[in-house]
């Protein structure tokens, strides 16, 4: 009954819509057209003089970058103490040269170079090009082939745990032992002697001692941590068409889940000349997720690591003895619901006296100097309602530290990144980048100079040079040309912010509309998410074409985005919503945003609002209408992590908790497939190596038990994606069919430039 009355209600809105249609059609075949040609049109290539990208030549004070120019890429140099701005080499020179190497014609403009790196003395620059590595002399125009590059090795994939078995022999700061693993077991040997011996007895197989073993700096004693090991859990592939045999083939991918059992380490002392082992009582370090590798005190007298703790509410820094083997806290963050531990800064002072460390603790990110003799802090280094995002260098002889920090300025886009310096004891706040807009800065190894690249969404790149020591602009080097992009049609997507779902709060998203958007006519509304947590996802910095927003926009919609609460860098607090409670995904206050939107444009038709996402936004559009179908009408959904059970142990442990408990089911769309009520596309690539395609797998078998209609889209020898080519199609024809209730155009119609 449910189902058809769903199915009559889309029959009655697409009978009602046939009226607008029919006086302005949208979704026709035209529109598919002129919107794939938007790859074209709005091309990076017709924005000239951005994507300015400076390399500083350490212990110099010049730079070089590419220039995008009418007649293609220019190689620069640039002196930041003269001001002075020269031709890298002669490309004309460059290009014949590499034409006679290389076998093939080469454009002087379009020098197809890789991992360019320019020498101290700025006369020979390298770079890699058809597999092998190359000496260009700038003076004397000679081309050196210096040889093949060799075959990378296989990387260890992302979800793999290091055993810590692999380390090479260590041979001490004297040069006279060298450490190693044998049998499980800590080993050193007399380099002139040749001599070994066994320091450990109790390593095994189920117990062993991990091969990154550290020296002491006196070269007394070395460290290495005992491991007890754990069954690794794994998902398993099955690609279906390989292109090198017609039998499928099946992957298999190490993958911890929440919930999982995980390995426990101890740090043990050992002292090389006495055989003296020292191994520490673990009660501060005994529910361990991760205790980093240990790293000795300048002193030799004691190491240190860090411990963060299962379920992230506790994060220490230990310091053991290498006297007595005790352990104490230097530095502990305790939170009631979680510690961001992959947003920690940590800088442990060469002084061996201080340590600059960041937390979250007064709600904001900000920077502490702590006392390491006390293991309590000196001073705040920063403070205020604003978000230090990174360090980039600390100079410790003049106590000064370089960051970046977005919020600090009032008025403006509170996402939007500035750089700064400030003194250890937090004075002399200096601003370095003070126009509004998105920066990033690259200095020079001397950190005299900073090179500055800012933008908006609605306002194209400028790149300049300014003094680090006051921000002060020494000259311009690029300001970007759209004119082209002008002439073809483009339009800078808005900028707008509303009141969040407290009515208090101002969240920040992007409207994008159509190349030939009326005001007077009615427009579906489809959002696009990323909610997280842990970033910031609406874009800040300019770009010519979003590949989400750009082209689907043009085929009759509004597409927006905004960052609501759950997401990073406005305050721990508007981002702790996410905490137990990942279907939340911001969405109550997306809604209040996009309300607020269309009470301003009333040609948002808000009666049909459609939703999409990848990943976690494939999570979050399954939710937004399963949890939210009063406002949304149809959900694209692509990879989606459906079930934080299923999926991987850091992201959702993080931001779910440990142990495992029923916020997992409340958040879980499979649990919660029985409520859909309107149109659903799942996508999945089948050899998704980022989100288990169980996940996606899972909530269409709840689906169907629950009798519910939807449509599942598998990707043949697809990773984790959005749905490549043809699934950006099918989104297409979904929201088209469903949110302007018409028929898409016959495929064999549409060009789509493939």
């Amino acid at each position: 009954m449910e189902n058809n009355l769903f199915k009559s209600g889309v029959l009655l809105f697409a009978l009602g819509s046939m009226s607008c249609i029919s006086l302005w059609a949208q979704g026709t075949v035209e529109d598919y057209n002129r919107a794939y040609a938007l790859r074209e049109k709005y091309n990076a290539k017709h924005v000239l003089y951005a994507g300015v990208v400076p390399h500083w030549v350490d212990q110099t004070s010049a730079f070089w970058y590419v220039r995008q120019t009418e007649k293609g890429k220019e190689y620069v140099k640039v002196d930041a103490a003269s001001k002075k701005r020269t031709a890298l080499f002669d490309q004309q020179k460059m290009a014949a040269a590499l034409t006679e190497k290389a076998g093939r014609e080469i454009n002087a403009y379009n020098l197809p170079l890789q991992n360019c790196r320019l020498n101290i003395s700025l006369d020979t620059l390298r770079f890699q090009l058809d597999g092998k590595f190359w000496a260009y002399s700038i003076k004397n125009n000679r081309l050196l082939d210096e040889g093949a590059i060799p075959p990378r090795g296989k990387e260890r994939h992302w979800m793999e745990v290091d055993d810590e078995k692999e380390g090479r022999p260590v041979t001490s700061p004297d040069g006279k032992w060298t450490a190693f693993i044998k049998n499980d077991n800590v080993y050193v040997r007399e380099v002139a002697k040749g001599k070994e011996k066994q320091l450990s007895q109790d390593g095994t197989l189920s117990n062993y001692y991990s091969s990154y073993i550290q020296w002491s700096p006196d070269s007394k004693s070395v460290v290495s941590c005992r491991i007890r090991p754990v069954e690794k859990r794994y998902v398993y592939y099955v690609e279906s068409s390989p292109a090198d045999q017609a039998q499928p083939k099946l992957h298999k991918q190490e993958y911890a889940k929440p919930g999982d059992e995980l390995r426990f380490k101890v740090p043990c002392i050992f002292e090389v000349e006495s055989g003296r082992r020292l191994i520490p009582s673990t009660e501060l370090f005994s529910h361990q997720y991760e205790l980093s590798g240990p790293m000795w005190n300048a002193d030799s007298k004691a190491i240190t690591f860090e411990y963060n703790e299962r379920g992230h509410k506790v994060y220490r820094v230990l310091e053991m003895s290498a006297v007595d083997g005790s352990v104490r806290t230097l530095i502990e963050e305790k939170e009631e619901k979680y510690v961001n531990y992959p947003r920690i800064y940590r800088n442990y002072l060469s002084d061996g006296k201080r340590i600059i460390w960041s937390s979250e603790r007064d709600n904001y990110n900000h920077l502490y100097l702590y006392d390491r003799a006390t293991g309590k802090p000196l001073n705040q280094i920063t403070k205020g309602e604003w978000y230090v995002r990174g360090v980039q260098h600390v100079d410790e002889a003049n106590e000064v530290i370089y960051f970046s920090a977005n919020g600090m300025k009032k008025g403006e886009d509170p996402y939007l990144i500035h750089y700064y310096k400030i003194n250890f004891d937090g004075s002399n706040l200096v601003e370095l980048t003070p126009e509004e807009g998105m920066h990033q800065c690259w200095y020079s190894s001397d950190y005299k100079y900073l090179v500055d690249v800012y933008s908006k969404v609605d306002q194209a790149p400028i790149a300049v040079l300014r003094d680090a020591k006051n921000g002060k602009i020494r000259m311009q080097l690029d300001k970007a040309d759209i004119s082209a992009l002008l002439a073809n049609g483009w339009k800078a997507p808005e900028v707008f912010s509303a009141k969040g779902r407290d009515g208090k709060t101002d969240m920040w998203g992007v409207i994008y509309r159509p190349s030939n958007f009326d005001p007077s006519k009615k427009y579906p509304v489809i959002e696009y998410i990323y909610s997280g947590p842990g970033d910031q996802y609406v874009p800040k910095t300019f770009s010519s074409y979003n590949w989400w927003m750009t082209s689907l926009a043009e085929l009759g919609f509004i597409v927006v985005q905004v960052d609501g609460m759950t997401t990073s860098f406005r305050s721990k607090e508007f981002e702790e919503v996410c905490y137990k409670n990942l279907k939340d995904a911001g969405l109550p206050d997306h809604i209040a945003w996009i309300k607020a939107a269309a009470q301003k444009y009333p040609y948002m038709d808000i009666d049909r609002v459609g939703i999409f996402g990848c990943s976690a936004g494939g999570q979050e559009s399954t939710g937004a209408v399963l949890f939210h179908p009063e406002f949304y009408k149809a959900a694209y959904s692509a990879c989606g992590c459906h079930d934080n059970r299923m999926d991987k142990i850091w992201w959702n442990e993080l931001w779910m908790g440990y142990p495992v408990d029923e916020s997992y089911s409340a958040c879980s769309n499979v649990d919660n497939a029985h409520l859909l009520s309107r149109p659903l596309m799942l996508v999945v690539g089948e050899l998704d190596d980022n989100v288990d395609p169980a996940s996606t797998m899972q909530v269409a078998n709840a689906l169907i038990k629950a009798n519910k209609d939807f449509e599942l889209v598998v990707i043949p020898g697809a990773h984790h994606t959005m749905g490549e080519d043809f699934g950006e199609h099918k989104r297409y024809d979904f929201f088209v069919r469903h949110l302007m209730g018409i028929t898409p155009p016959s495929w064999d119609k549409v060009k789509t430039g493939k």
